[in-house]
């Protein structure tokens, strides 16, 4: 089998950050998601250095590194439609959807994971948390629409609010697992999951489907902060 070698020249800069992307990651292991790892990863795979930094200019504290940061996060949402178009999913019930789903990006940074812990510290920092919460909602969003939610009610952010909570709580876990074939992230993820699945089984049968949840703060902060 041939492989091609993408012409970064040819690139625009957000190809471009996206392509770069996954080797960053890879040199962010040993240097963290800084300038140093950016270069490394362009020297890797031929692209030219001045141009990876246009791509990801130096700003405030924190800034360069969340581009990269949502780079990668991009290039993972991308893999992810590619892999599992709605037609493939169509055949599952919705929670093998979303367990599906999930399971693809834990797989995707499989082998990365001290480049996952690093970038989450540098998310939970707080002149990131917005930019970090609008990723998970992001990527959260694309899972949902992938599953073929079709909400435009409430259902529509709680949805989202929900399992932007679980993969962020799934990926903390993830982290800290040294478990073989990180069977406890797998444990972990799927005890969320089911969580959820007889949480929405009663709201329907409490409420119905067209009627509104009350706050469901105290139900996210069980899933933020689980029980062991």
């Amino acid at each position: 089998m041939t492989t091609i070698t993408p012409d970064f020249a040819d690139m625009t800069l957000d190809e471009l950050r996206v392509a770069l992307a996954p080797e960053i990651a890879a040199a962010a292991i040993f240097d963290g998601w800084t300038e140093k790892a950016l270069v490394s990863a362009a020297d890797m795979v031929g692209a030219d250095p001045d141009i990876a930094k246009l791509a990801f200019p130096k700003k405030a504290p924190g800034g360069q590194a969340m581009d990269m940061i949502e780079a990668w996060v991009t290039g993972v949402d991308q893999a992810m439609e590619a892999e599992y178009p709605q037609d493939r999913l169509a055949t599952m019930k919705i929670r093998e959807r979303i367990r599906a789903l999930v399971a693809f990006r834990l797989e995707a940074v499989a082998d990365v994971d001290e480049a996952v812990r690093r970038a989450l510290s540098v998310m939970a920092m707080p002149q990131n948390a917005a930019r970090s919460m609008q990723l998970g909602w992001r990527s959260a969003d694309i899972m949902w629409r992938l599953a073929g939610d079709t909400a435009t009610d409430y259902n529509h952010y709680t949805k989202r609010a929900i399992l932007a909570g679980i993969y962020s709580a799934t990926l903390a876990v993830f982290v800290n697992d040294d478990s073989d074939g990180k069977a406890k992230t797998y444990e972990f993820l799927d005890r969320r999951i089911d969580g959820v699945m007889k949480f929405e089984k009663f709201k329907y049968q409490l409420l119905g489907k067209d009627r509104e949840m009350p706050s469901l703060s105290r139900f996210l902060g069980r899933l933020r902060y689980p029980s062991r």
